[in-house]
């Protein structure tokens, strides 16, 4: 089958325990719409894989992978200043992640599918030394180091419509002119991480490479589409080999901390729009990953809208 979903319980690990908004009921709440709605059926679903140190060290240092483990081993204190708790288990559960997110990179480029979604992936805050915003380590980041290092895949479209912005990512690659990264964000005056502006276009050979949207709080869907020809006609002009997608469901209206109104449709729109040009430029490779969202029927509803889109855009010839 062309589209691939990745389910199981290590992704479903994932999280911070009751009385934290990255709680486990996440995956649960995508994946019985996702079976109600009949498209387990029309997809292929792929068992989540485990990342051995030397793969999430393609982004990470070997030091900070070292201090998750022994902290998730006690489960004492946190991993940045506050956000993202050593929960017992973490250090398993963000692995999980990461190779879950490298496998899908080699599915698509082995042509064993075309298009992806991973519910639990898309953690866009953690820094290379470090933690940030409830995300442990960056599989983001490690998805870009794979496409390079393994199948010499340069124009990387990192396409981000989650409510934060995805700044560990953007400034991973600030400075890097392969990295072709749009981000539609609420407005960082006004939410966590406080960065994003619209001035943030890349530095040295990278300046223009890079696209941030600062949003209104309260920006509904017709603010949404209206920004989003900018980023369509912004990507379209690099001609990316390869796209990842972090679809954030924390920008929907009705998110317990964020300010946004956005409906499921903004989220259908985006991966319509990914899909076709995914299909004319990239031979249909497309990796789409949950990001956040804390509200759980927003979750359900907007990522099943972004699979039902990757499930019906046609596939490419490979």
């Amino acid at each position: 089958m062309a589209v691939c979903v990745y389910l199981g319980e290590e992704l479903g690990r994932y999280g911070f325990g009751a009385g934290h908004p990255f709680g486990f009921q996440r995956l649960p709440a995508f994946e019985t719409m996702f079976r109600d709605l009949g498209l387990d059926h029309v997809s292929c679903i792929k068992k989540p894989v485990f990342a051995r140190p030397e793969l999430i060290e393609t982004f990470h240092t070997p030091e900070y992978i070292a201090r998750v483990k022994m902290q998730s081993a006690n489960g004492f204190g946190y991993l940045d200043y506050g956000d993202t708790p050593a929960v017992p288990g973490i250090f398993e559960a963000a692995s999980y992640v990461v190779g879950s997110t490298a496998d899908a990179v080699r599915e698509i480029m082995s042509g064993a599918c075309q298009r992806v979604f991973i519910p639990i992936a898309g953690l866009h805050h953690a820094r290379r030394d470090r933690a940030a915003g409830f995300c442990v380590f960056n599989d983001c980041g490690v998805a870009i180091e794979v496409l390079r290092k393994e199948f010499n895949v340069r124009r990387i479209a990192y396409v981000d419509i989650d409510a934060h912005h995805g700044d560990g990512v953007y400034y991973a690659y600030e400075e890097d002119a392969d990295v072709i990264f749009v981000d539609l964000h609420q407005d960082g005056r006004t939410l966590y991480p406080g960065t994003g502006a619209a001035s943030e276009i890349g530095k040295g050979a990278a300046l223009h490479t890079k696209l941030n949207i600062p949003m209104r709080p309260g920006a509904g869907d017709a603010d949404f589409f209206a920004s989003w020809q900018a980023a369509e006609k912004f990507l379209a002009s690099f001609r990316p080999e390869f796209i990842l997608f972090q679809c954030g469901a924390d920008s929907i209206n009705g998110d317990p901390i964020t300010a946004m109104r956005y409906t499921p449709a903004a989220h259908a729109h985006a991966a319509r729009a990914l899909c076709q040009l995914a299909e004319r430029d990239c031979r249909g490779r497309l990796l789409a990953m949950g990001g956040g969202g804390y509200n759980l029927n927003n979750i359900a509803e907007a990522w099943n809208a972004v699979v039902k889109e990757l499930i019906q855009a046609p596939s490419a010839t490979l």
